[in-house]
């Protein structure tokens, strides 16, 4: 019984003592944040247009504001469009550009959004800034401020990038799916620098967004072809799963990526992947292989931030890094005049 009491001291002093080492942690972190301005990769720096268009931050902003004011699902929309034009290209509003065999014509692009939120962006930054900002960066700052509207982190966000002049649907063909094993999720993540950690970081934008119950059904009904759930599922979420997607109901139906804060950012989604409630096949998976469950738990645990663990400051980290994929600077590419179209146009 005292040797009972004495573990118990022990463990109680020894988490006060994790506590406070996240807290220093958390404050020095912040502290490094404050002094040193972040350094993108690629030639890219926070304070890019500083000089040259001082206002380009606060016009976007203010738009993307404007926007999420009447409709705040407009955030994931951000967000996701500016993760589907990292990962096709590189990061350089190459998912922009309007034509029928262009990249944000691709299969799998469908359902993308907020275009118009760019577009109204880029024309009152020409009229402020005539040829200075470009896409590719409007989109990596309005996915800050749509991450910053919900209750997420905000970050000073490296600019400098210039847009490309390419666009195609093929290209985007190979865009992470919500079929993706975990080893090809993997895989496609490291074709871009990404490590596990930031897949899990990454996708953890999942706390706020929508689905389509086409993109679920198939766990809920016929699972490998099996006729039978997918056994990940808990079985009382697949009631309620079932009940919002019903067997050869509307495909079109929206589900909510996150089921208890589907409108903040939060660490809730990950808590649903390791109570088997997740909603894309993809991100359930990612609770089966021991590298990224690794990560899921740390977020999703009550002592999170453990050894620098923490996911508002991990996600951050990560879309700097995300954000820096391929980006086209100097005298490369060209500063789009309207983000739909190529400058050759004119």
């Amino acid at each position: 019984m005292l040797l009972y009491k004495n573990s118990s001291i022990v463990s109680h002093q020894f988490c006060n003592t994790l506590r406070k080492m996240e807290n220093l942690c958390l404050v020095f972190l912040l502290i490094v944040s404050i002094v040193f301005p972040v350094l993108g990769q690629g030639g890219l720096k926070t304070g890019f247009y500083s000089s040259s268009c001082p206002n380009a931050e606060s016009i976007v902003k203010s738009t993307v504001q404007a926007e999420f004011d009447k409709d705040p699902t407009i955030a994931a929309g951000l967000l996701r469009l500016h993760f589907h034009d990292c990962f096709v290209r590189g990061c350089d509003g190459s998912v922009l550009i309007s034509g029928s065999s262009a990249e944000r014509n691709a299969v799998t692009n469908t359902g993308l959004r907020g275009f118009e939120v760019i577009d109204d962006a880029k024309s009152k930054l020409e009229a402020s800034c005539l040829g200075v900002v470009s896409c590719a960066d409007i989109l990596a700052l309005a996915a800050r401020d749509a991450v910053d509207l919900v209750g997420g982190p905000s970050w000073g966000v490296p600019t400098g990038r210039r847009d490309g002049r390419n666009s195609s649907s093929s290209e985007a063909m190979n865009l992470p799916s919500p079929f993706d094993t975990v080893e090809v999720q993997r895989s496609k993540f490291a074709a871009k620098g990404l490590d596990d950690h930031d897949l899990v970081t990454l996708v953890g934008a999942h706390t706020i967004g929508q689905t389509d119950c086409r993109f679920v059904s198939y766990r809920l009904y016929n699972f490998t072809k099996t006729g039978n759930a997918d056994p990940s599922i808990d079985q009382q979420f697949l009631t309620q799963l079932k009940t919002m997607c019903p067997k050869d109901g509307d495909g079109s139906k929206k589900v909510d990526l996150d089921k208890d804060s589907q409108l903040n950012f939060d660490v809730s989604f990950f808590k649903n992947i390791r109570n088997g409630n997740g909603i894309l096949e993809s991100d359930q998976r990612l609770f089966g292989d021991s590298s990224t469950k690794d990560v899921v738990d740390k977020y999703a645990g009550s002592i999170r931030g453990l050894l620098g663990l923490r996911f508002n400051y991990n996600f951050k980290q990560a879309m700097i890094k995300m954000s820096s994929i391929e980006v086209k600077t100097g005298t490369d590419g060209e500063i789009r005049k309207v983000c739909s179209r190529f400058n050759h146009y004119y």
